[in-house]
Formats: structure tokens, C-alpha cells, sequence
């Protein structure tokens, strides 16, 4: 008898960690709303290409500076596979099952290499970061692993001005 309340009051411990778990995942996500706001939409014409896409995986976004403030708003908080390109007009990172996340030109403010972002730590430069600002005047960094990390360098020289020939 006192195995099976040991293993009830187990069960009973796990279960009230996990509630724990979702009730501050949705306090964060209500803490936040109102800084994230609506995410930009894809525009229907992109402009030329500037970067071709390449694959990888979507680590998360984070408020900025802080790179384990990681954001519950929507689905940008969810991790996933997809494609990162850049065109004339901005930014579109296409995530497998998730909603696009298009980032306009304008908004974007440094692109860089990092060891870690939204809980996700790599060796040095294992992580692509672009800091942009959102519509509600928040900056939040989105990070990107890419399947072949040569890419960096033409992504870091695109934020500085240099064209794709000039980085070749």
C-alpha cells in the first residue's frame, strides 16, 4: 500500500510540474503580447534575391538584448525547420509547418554571428542572429541555424552594405 501512494503522490508531483510549466509559458505570452504585437506580413512581391535560400533550423526569437528572453507570442516561439533567404524588400525565413516570418528591410539592424540564442547554445558562431525591430518598436533577435554554416559570411557582409559579388 505505501508503494502504490508513493507512486500516486509521483505522478500527482509530475502532473502538478508540467500545469506549472503551461500556466508560465501563458503568463509569459500575456506579458508579452502587447510588446510583440502583429508580425509584418509577406509581401507579394518580394524584390530581386539578393541571398538564396538556404536550410536549416529556426532557433527561436528572443527580446532584445537578451538572448534567453525567449518569446511565447503566436507560433514564433516554436522551433522548426526551414528556409532563409533575403531578398530586395527584406528577410523571409519560411518555416516547415509554421507561419513565415518576413522581416522588411527597413527593420533590420545587424546581422551577426552567435554562440546561443532562446536557450539553444552552440560553438562559436553556430548561430545566425538578425536584430530587427518589430512594427511596435520592439527589437527582438531571431536566430537561424543553418544546415551549412559557410553561409554566414555572405549573410554578416550583407548587413553591412556589401554586395553578393563583393563577398564572393
Amino acid at each position: 500500500m505505501d508503494r502504490v501512494l508513493i507512486v500516486i503522490g509521483f505522478i500527482l508531483f509530475w502532473a502538478l510540474m508540467i500545469a506549472l510549466i503551461f500556466w508560465g509559458w501563458r503568463g509569459r505570452q500575456k506579458r508579452q503580447e502587447e510588446r510583440i504585437g502583429a508580425l509584418p506580413a509577406v509581401p507579394d512581391d518580394l524584390g530581386a534575391t539578393h541571398i538564396e535560400p538556404t536550410t536549416g533550423l529556426y532557433v527561436g526569437s528572443t527580446i532584445a538584448p537578451s538572448w534567453q528572453d525567449r518569446i511565447a507570442v503566436g507560433d514564433i516561439g516554436h522551433r522548426a525547420t526551414g528556409e532563409l533567404s533575403r531578398y530586395e524588400k527584406g528577410i523571409l525565413l519560411d518555416r516547415n509547418g509554421e507561419t513565415p516570418i518576413w522581416i522588411p528591410a527597413e527593420s533590420i539592424r545587424a546581422i551577426r554571428t552567435e554562440r546561443g540564442l532562446a536557450g539553444k547554445v552552440m560553438t562559436k558562431d553556430g548561430l545566425l542572429v538578425i536584430r530587427w525591430e518589430l512594427p511596435t518598436g520592439t527589437e527582438i533577435d531571431t536566430g537561424f541555424r543553418a544546415d551549412d554554416k559557410q553561409i554566414y559570411p555572405v549573410w554578416t557582409a550583407s548587413s553591412t552594405g556589401e554586395t553578393k559579388e563583393e563577398t564572393a
